[in-house]
């Protein structure tokens, strides 16, 4: 789907190696500023897009130069915001990584705003961050909704609760906007999963594997099919983070950029009676990235690109909902 050209462009704050960008390119609107300090990810970037971030610290970067444009996309780190029972709203997120989106949304005052955090950004603090966010951009000129989403419901097998949100600038009057409906489409991480001949550095080989027998989330419906969530099937010795076991034949853990156990940042699976941890190439296909994604990070680096990401197909899905307002 190709965007109407009522909304041509964007900026990609934070971008890591591009899921933004992926999302809203395949929708039909141009890039024209991007930003991340981190160096490795530049280096990703660069390598799938044909260009180099901005990698200054963005609290350097004078707001008038940065581009004009439509949307101003951001996935934020999660920070606390020196509330002290002020509420101050803009002037309270001084100091953080929000205050830089809320003062380049200031003043170009793009459209929309489109932002992604961690699922428990919604009761962070006690709830006053997402507070402070709301009355910040209430405040710059901005209509704001917001909802906790999972990655399961919209095509990829792997379960990430990520909230997101979307600013409407006043002027357009949208004051109910509703996000996408559940995506009723079978995948299964088998689904994207290489061969195990493939991936033979992946495969882990301990004493202390333990299977479940006959777990009880792995019973087949009377259509045959698995059910599509995580399906636990054993552990590695306590079972603690990155020592768990999960089937081919449900849904992912989310991906994490830190984390311990043998099988840290993506979890364990039993693929074929082969217990494995995932590689960095089908880290990308349950993040929803397109199968020619260039991966050029060593794989430390490359696990903690994607845990970091975002979602493609979640953010597309978001932004059709977006257009449909006829903006």
């Amino acid at each position: 789907m190709k965007a109407k050209k009522k909304l041509h462009t964007f900026i990609d704050l934070f971008c890591g190696i591009g899921g933004f960008r992926l999302a809203l390119e395949e929708i039909g609107l141009k890039c024209v500023w991007s930003n991340d300090n981190d160096k490795h990810c530049a280096v990703t970037y660069k390598e799938n897009f044909g260009e180099k971030p901005d990698t200054r610290d963005i609290k350097k970067v004078l707001t008038e130069d940065i581009p004009s444009h439509d949307v101003l996309c951001a996935g934020f780190p999660c920070q606390a915001f020196s509330i002290s029972g002020k509420q101050k709203g803009f002037e309270d997120t001084r100091g953080t990584l929000f205050f830089d989106i809320a003062r380049i949304a200031k003043y170009h005052q793009p459209k929309i705003l489109f932002l992604e955090n961690v699922r428990n950004f919604e009761k962070h603090d006690n709830g006053r961050t997402i507070k402070t966010v709301n009355k910040t951009l209430d405040e710059i000129g901005y209509d704001v909704f917001y909802k906790v989403l999972d990655a399961n419901h919209y095509g990829v097998p792997q379960s990430r609760k990520r909230i997101y949100i979307v600013g409407f600038r006043k002027d357009l009057k949208i004051k109910d906007f509703e996000f996408p409906k559940i995506i009723s489409k079978i995948v299964r991480l088998k689904d994207v999963l290489l061969s195990n001949k493939e991936i033979k550095k992946y495969i882990i080989r301990r004493k202390d594997i333990k299977l479940i027998e006959n777990p009880p989330k792995l019973k087949k419906d009377i259509f045959g099919n698995y059910p599509l969530c995580l399906i636990r099937v054993g552990t590695i010795g306590n079972g603690g983070q990155g020592e768990r076991i999960y089937s081919e034949h449900g849904h992912a853990i989310a991906l994490t950029a830190y984390g311990g156990g043998i099988a840290s940042k993506t979890g364990a699976y039993l693929v074929k009676r082969t217990v494995r941890k995932l590689s960095p190439y089908e880290c990308s296909q349950i993040m929803g990235f397109p199968k020619d994604f260039k991966i050029p990070a060593n794989n430390g680096q490359a696990y903690k690109q994607f845990g970091n990401s975002v979602v493609v197909p979640v953010l597309e899905c978001i932004f059709k909902e977006v257009l449909n307002r006829k903006i």
